[in-house]
């Protein structure tokens, strides 16, 4: 892959469309992924987030427009080159369940024939990173708890240490106190690792707490991009603004003006 040049986006979306069928789920969308921060794709269900991250992934191909990566053009030929440079975790972590935790962490490094040594080395460091146990690896999914999950899920997408991650609403079948124990570690993760992110919710605090920019999306729109502050104090339309209040939970009071 070519270098960056200084102030190049890492991933760069180009007029891109999706239609399934008949029905247009993400009309021509430009956005450029900025290196070493955590781009948020926020909205309700159905407004086209999802579909907006596989494009990037290349599990979806666009029928309009064009994605880059590093400033090259991704035919579907050079994404499966690109695709190793790209980790995906998944709400339910998608774990092999005929694996075990470290059968699917693993798993990608042994199809490149990494050597053990190297794997186990990797594997250390990971668990070190996520904060899990040792032991946890040697139970299969069902074994382990949905926290636990998610953290195996994170490790998989972190093997062969990616240059960007993806991550489809991760915590959202978690409950209250387990997702804020993951929020906090992953915001940490995120700083320690310096990676580009893209995070997929409907969260307005979770993306607040790990984004540094946030889009906003509503019927395969983008409505707004910016950052907390600019979406409470400056919406750029009433959805911006009806969104945000339905997040009930939320302190607006906290977000500077």
């Amino acid at each position: 892959m070519p270098l960056l040049e200084p102030g190049q986006p890492i991933l760069r979306l180009e007029s891109v469309s999706k239609c399934f069928g008949t029905s247009l789920v993400l009309h021509e969308t430009n956005l450029d992924l900025p290196v070493a921060r955590t781009t948020v794709l926020l909205g309700p269900s159905g407004c086209g987030k999802t579909t907006l991250l596989r494009l990037m992934l290349g599990l979806l191909r666009p029928d309009t427009g064009r994605v880059l990566f590093r400033g090259e053009v991704l035919t579907e030929q050079a994404f499966q080159h690109a695709r190793r440079q790209m980790g995906y975790v998944v709400q339910d972590g998608g774990l092999f369940p005929h694996l075990t935790g470290l059968g699917n962490v693993r798993l990608m490094a042994s199809y490149l024939e990494w050597s053990d040594q190297r794997i186990r080395e990797r594997i250390a460091e990971l668990t070190e990173l996520v904060k899990l146990a040792d032991a946890t690896l040697g139970r299969y999914p069902h074994e382990i708890s949905g926290g636990q999950k998610q953290r195996v899920a994170l490790m998989r997408a972190l093997m062969l240490d990616p240059e960007l991650l993806f991550l489809d609403e991760p915590l959202g079948a978690l409950d209250p106190m387990v997702r804020a124990d993951l929020q906090t570690d992953l915001g940490e993760i995120f700083q320690r690792l310096g990676k580009s992110v893209v995070l997929v919710t409907h969260d307005l605090a979770e993306a607040a707490f790990l984004g540094h920019d946030l889009v906003l999306l509503q019927s395969g729109r983008i409505l707004q991009r910016g950052s907390l502050s600019d979406l409470v104090t400056r919406p750029a339309a009433p959805f911006v603004t009806a969104f945000v209040r339905a997040q009930r939970s939320f302190d607006l009071s906290t977000v500077s003006q």
